[in-house]
């Protein structure tokens, strides 16, 4: 008995679901990964330098003894996290330039960039 039978519609499904296996895993896993931490403020890496056009994940841990925030407003990101949390975020393709993140719970702290530079020649 064919499955599209039963459920009307379902071998189209199917095959969704067999391509997304196939290419989407694919595609997740060679996304570039970035790990940061935060302690009482302060970020390190104070920076990461990424190539433009190209979607990545930032893995952001929070060692400090209080709750921290890793924010972007023009990008629309924003996470906060408890003490000994750990998180991530994935940043959509991003033009060259720089992009400053604060932690408004320590707003006296330099914050974090990302710096998306063209690759030279």
């Amino acid at each position: 008995m064919r499955i599209g039978t039963i459920f009307p519609g379902s071998g189209r499904f199917c095959l969704a679901f067999v391509l997304l296996l196939l290419y989407g895993g694919h595609a997740l896993a060679a996304l570039p990964v970035y790990t940061i931490t935060i302690t009482d403020g302060v970020y390190s890496p104070a920076s990461i330098k990424v190539p433009p056009g190209q979607r990545f994940k930032i893995i952001i841990k929070n060692t400090g003894k209080g709750p921290a925030e890793f924010e972007n407003l023009a990008l629309r990101v924003e996470k906060v996290l408890a003490p000994e949390v750990e998180s991530f975020v994935v940043i959509h393709p991003l033009k060259p330039g720089n992009y400053h993140f604060i932690d408004e719970f320590h707003l006296d702290m330099s914050g974090f960039a990302i710096v998306v530079t063209e690759p030279k020649n």
